[in-house]
């Protein structure tokens, strides 16, 4: 049991950030689960439609699942590089000797960048008139036939509008994964290399397992994060062309601020806190066996 003094001051340090949060977070929350109740335009007054929203939803708005089927794929190219790449360049960079502050740095200067610098960034990058710098180096290494406008065709928005978010937070994570690696007992690592392991083995059967609670909260970072992305999609194609880069978010916003459907709108944005949750719940999961079998 805490002594008073010390129940005091918990509580003290706690309430303010949890007063906040209730303000910030989890208000809106609940705010957004009233409405979606509701057919409201923001000027009119609330109309009670009771499940309507949430059977128009599920049964009868094909750009919802259209939005859904995106932001999964959005997720996947998200974790690729943030989980991925981000702890590969980690276990990488604790190998090297100079130099890798410097590489540090510069894998994590994305994350305090502007997101509309970003966004604008990659417009450059992705230009086919003039060329940007993947058609560049296409055509420079002769693959000019592959260059093409990468954020106005269909079959290669959406992994062009994910590529730069799962490309931003990367140095983030990997500066999580690299303070992880860096505590795994020497010990250990030693202890494998005499038995005859090779560096893989050292990784996978000692590195891994230690940092796997690590690497499992930046999972859920990284996969609440991307579920609830949206302004660099947002500001590279507006969701299209078509709803072909359509997320989640933006629909919910157009929903919102250009059909001003404030209620449907809420029930999309119940339907992300509840993915969210839903994720977090199956990552979870997913450590709780790995730490049973192991």
């Amino acid at each position: 049991m805490l002594p008073g003094r010390s129940r005091t001051s918990v509580l003290v340090f706690l309430v303010p950030p949890l007063l906040l949060y209730a303000v910030a977070v989890a208000l809106p929350i609940l705010q957004s689960l009233v409405l979606s109740f509701f057919s409201w335009d923001g000027v009119t007054d609330l109309q009670p439609v009771g499940l309507a929203n949430y059977v128009k939803m599920f049964t009868a708005d094909p750009i919802f699942w259209k939005a859904f089927a995106n932001t999964m794929i959005y997720l996947a190219v998200c974790l690729f590089f943030q989980l991925g790449v981000s702890l590969f360049v980690a276990n990488l960079l604790s190998y090297a000797g100079r130099g890798k502050e410097v590489a540090k740095t510069l894998y994590l200067l994305p994350a305090i960048i502007s997101t509309v610098a970003i966004a604008f960034l990659f417009q450059r990058i992705y230009s086919y008139e003039p060329p940007g710098l993947i058609n560049q180096i296409l055509t420079t290494v002769g693959l000019g036939d592959l260059a093409r406008p990468w954020l106005s065709e269909v079959n290669t928005v959406l992994v062009a509008v994910s590529a730069p978010e799962g490309w931003r937070f990367t140095g983030l994570y990997m500066l999580i994964l690299y303070a992880a690696i860096l505590a795994v007992p020497k010990e250990l690592e030693e202890a494998a290399r005499l038995d005859g392991a090779s560096t893989w083995q050292v990784f996978a059967h000692v590195r891994f397992p230690y940092i796997r609670p690590v690497w499992v909260t930046t999972m859920i970072m990284a996969a609440t994060y991307s579920l609830r992305g949206f302004d660099i999609p947002y500001l590279l194609t507006n969701g299209g062309p078509g709803q072909a880069s359509e997320l989640l978010t933006t629909y919910m916003f157009k929903t919102a601020f250009r059909s001003t459907d404030f209620g449907y709108a809420s029930t999309i944005a119940v339907f992300i806190v509840i993915e969210c949750i839903v994720a977090v719940g199956l990552i979870l999961l997913l450590l709780r066996r790995g730490t049973d079998k192991s």
